[in-house]
Formats: C-alpha cells, sequence, structure tokens
C-alpha cells in the first residue's frame, strides 16, 4: 500500500521506569520450578529475553498516551489544534467504553471536531491505526493526524504467574501454552502523521522548437509539487 500525500512528521515514546529481568520471573516461578524441576534460565533460553518493563500498578494507558504523543507534537512542531484524527491502537485500553482515544483527547486539549477513535488488533493495532491515518491525509479528509499506543502488561503477567504456581496439575507441555504471557513488556509510542506534497513528474517539453536531449542525457525526473 503506497501513499503520495503522507509524511510521517515525528515519533515520541515513553518507556516504563522498572526493569523485570527474566530471572526474577522464574524467582517468582519457584513453587512451579521446583515440581517440574525445570532449570534456572529456562524462560531467557527459550524466548531470548532477558529483560522487559513494567508501569508501576494502576498506570492508566491513557495518561501515558499522552506523555507519548505530547512527545511527537513537540518534535513535529505541532499544536494540539492542529491535529484532525487521533486513533488509539493498543490492546490495553483504560475502559471497554468509552474509548481510551477519548480521555487522551482530553488530556491533550485537542479540538471538539478533531476525529476520536479506538483501534484494537492485537500486535497489528498500532500498524492499522497507522495506515487509516495515513488514508485519510492521502485522500484529504484530514490534514495531520496522532496515531499512539500504549501496552501495559504487568497484569497478565502477575495472574499468569499466579495461575502457574497454583494449578499442579500442569505438565511441561502445559505450560507452554503461557509462555508468551511471560516475555511481553509495556511501552508507549505516538507518531504525528502529516499531509505533504505528492510527488509529479517532471513535464516533458511539447514545443517542436524546444531543444532535443542529448543522448547523454538524463531521464525525466521527479520533483516536490
Amino acid at each position: 500500500m503506497q501513499f503520495q500525500r503522507v509524511r510521517l512528521a515525528s515519533i515520541g515514546y515513553t518507556i516504563p521506569p522498572e526493569v523485570v529481568q527474566s530471572d526474577q520471573i522464574e524467582q517468582q516461578l519457584a513453587p512451579l520450578y521446583e515440581r517440574l524441576e525445570l532449570p534456572p534460565g529456562r524462560l531467557e533460553l527459550m524466548t531470548g529475553i532477558q529483560q522487559r518493563r513494567q508501569w508501576p500498578r494502576g498506570t492508566m494507558p491513557s495518561d501515558r498516551s499522552a506523555e507519548s504523543c505530547r512527545h511527537a507534537l513537540q518534535a513535529a512542531g505541532l499544536s494540539g489544534r492542529q491535529i484532525d484524527l487521533l486513533v488509539h491502537a493498543s490492546v490495553c485500553r483504560d475502559y471497554l467504553e468509552p474509548a481510551t482515544a477519548c480521555r487522551v483527547h482530553h488530556l491533550l486539549g485537542l479540538e471538539a471536531d478533531c476525529l476520536t477513535y479506538d483501534v484494537s488488533n492485537a500486535c497489528l493495532g498500532l500498524l492499522n491505526g497507522m495506515i487509516q491515518a495515513a488514508a485519510m491525509i492521502d485522500t484529504g479528509q484530514v490534514r495531520s493526524a496522532l496515531v499512539v499506543g500504549t501496552e501495559v502488561s504487568r497484569h497478565l503477567m502477575d495472574t499468569t504467574i499466579e495461575s502457574l504456581n497454583k494449578d499442579t496439575s500442569l505438565t511441561r507441555q502445559d505450560i507452554k501454552l503461557a509462555l508468551a504471557s511471560l516475555t511481553i513488556g509495556s511501552a508507549s509510542a505516538a507518531q504525528a502523521r502529516r499531509a505533504a506534497s505528492p510527488l509529479r513528474r517532471a513535464p516533458s517539453p511539447t514545443s517542436s522548437s524546444a531543444p532535443k536531449p542529448s543522448a547523454s542525457a538524463s531521464p525525466p525526473t521527479l520533483t516536490l509539487w
């Protein structure tokens, strides 16, 4: 999929302060490891993940999303009043409804007519939001957009650890199904997109009196319109 009138203006992000090592998770899984006689270091060996980051308990996705958006706006030299579209695209959200994008809109002080909604499609949500924003800019429906996503994975990891330790019927084969929930981390990223001048091929000479190009002349070039 290609767009002719869209450019990436900036990227903003926010990184959680707490680092969680894989061996820390294994320490929390001590009852499971002892029962199944699992060797230390197995989690990192199987996943290649040494550490991930987590937000403090009680963190709202909208708070971190607004922070990342502010970074993106500042980097792009844009104000909230210039944003016509806000897409919040992540698995995690504040509530089932209203849309998390609504609170991000409020925190950023965007205009009342700024189109605002959530997109959720597992790991592809942010990419879907980027494509939607680009399509709307490319067709002239909006001039600028913010696409943001924030994942807060601590609750899923905590409940996974709890269930693995609690269920004594689990086998080594069974716990492989829960492995993905022990790899996830938390973070927030936003991008600002703006309308850009499309590329247009330079017109060829039409007059019969125009000089003919020499054999060594360069081919027609693409110029910004």
